[in-house]
């Protein structure tokens, strides 16, 4: 049986969720004087300087360390904030960036040969019926390109995971931190060729405190305190205890997004939210439960 959280532990989990589901809100912020590509470029460059002379370089493959680098930097964090700008809410894109959950499953059922189980089906339908609904429903906060894009961002997030599983980082922070290096140059270069040096000139100099704040936000507080704390945690306790505290941050995504930017949830967003909540907690929990119950007999 899986023993309770300490408190201090709970409250520390409580903060990463609160963290990485606030973030989304953060994004906004920054992206109201920088471009999206360059945006995510000075991220992944204060999350690699100057952390890196303080972690050693991972023992894994370079390629491997790219790869990482180049599906989490360039293909979920380039896209979603490209499907942030103007494209897709803060609430939302909180809530469909999850669904990388199933695609990881996906590809490492493509990959590894792994078997999908009953209740992963399920939870994969109650997720797809909820997305269902966020595409029958765009407006002028939740597009379908900007959906699209989130959709493909999760995809890289599913990539990123795959990659990491198969690279086998003994210190995941060191992996993020090194692999960033990766991320940098491309996203340099895709914010000089498509968002011009006009804008990348102009993002710098209109940036204020509140938007470097961001910006250091999303690499100190989002991935340095973020990715360290929550690696603390999962190795001192079970996964099945940690990983469940994953599921507060669309929660705080969304409740961000309405206390700080106003964001509206009629009765279809929140039906989508709750379908896909409901399937990502089934995928989650319904080992433990089912543990839990043939424990109880």
């Amino acid at each position: 049986m899986l023993s309770p959280l300490p408190l201090r532990h709970f409250l520390l989990a409580l903060a990463v969720a609160g963290v990485w589901g606030t973030n989304f809100v953060i994004i906004k912020i920054a992206l109201e004087h920088l471009p999206p590509f360059l945006f995510a470029a000075l991220r992944f460059s204060f999350a690699l300087v100057p952390a890196m002379f303080f972690l050693p370089r991972p023992a894994v493959a370079i390629g491997n360390l790219a790869l990482y680098g180049l599906l989490i930097g360039v293909g979920q964090f380039g896209l979603l904030y490209v499907a942030m700008k103007g494209h897709i809410s803060p609430g939302i894109a909180s809530l469909v960036i999850q669904v990388q959950v199933f695609f990881t499953i996906g590809l490492s059922m493509w990959i590894s040969h792994e078997r999908v189980r009953p209740f992963q089906w399920l939870a994969l339908l109650l997720a797809t019926m909820g997305i269902a609904i966020i595409v029958l429903n765009t407006d002028g906060t939740t597009t379908f390109i900007g959906l699209l894009l989130v959709l493909t961002a999760a995809l890289s997030w599913a990539g990123g995971n795959v990659a990491a599983k198969q690279g086998r980082p003994t210190n995941i922070l060191a992996y993020v931190v090194w692999s960033s290096a990766f991320a940098i140059p491309p996203l340099f270069s895709l914010s000089l060729f498509t968002e011009g040096w006009d804008a990348i000139s102009t993002g710098i100099t209109q940036a204020d405190a509140a938007t470097w704040a961001a910006v250091v936000w999303q690499a100190w507080g989002n991935t340095l305190f973020g990715f360290a704390a929550w690696g603390w945690l999962l190795a001192r306790h079970p996964a099945a205890t940690i990983m469940p505290m994953a599921l507060l941050v669309p929660v705080f995504g969304m409740g961000a997004s309405v206390l700080w930017l106003g964001e509206s949830f009629p009765v279809w967003k929140l039906a989508a939210a709750a379908l896909v909540l409901t399937g990502l907690a089934v995928n989650l929990l319904w080992p433990r439960m089912r543990a839990a119950i043939h424990g109880a007999f």
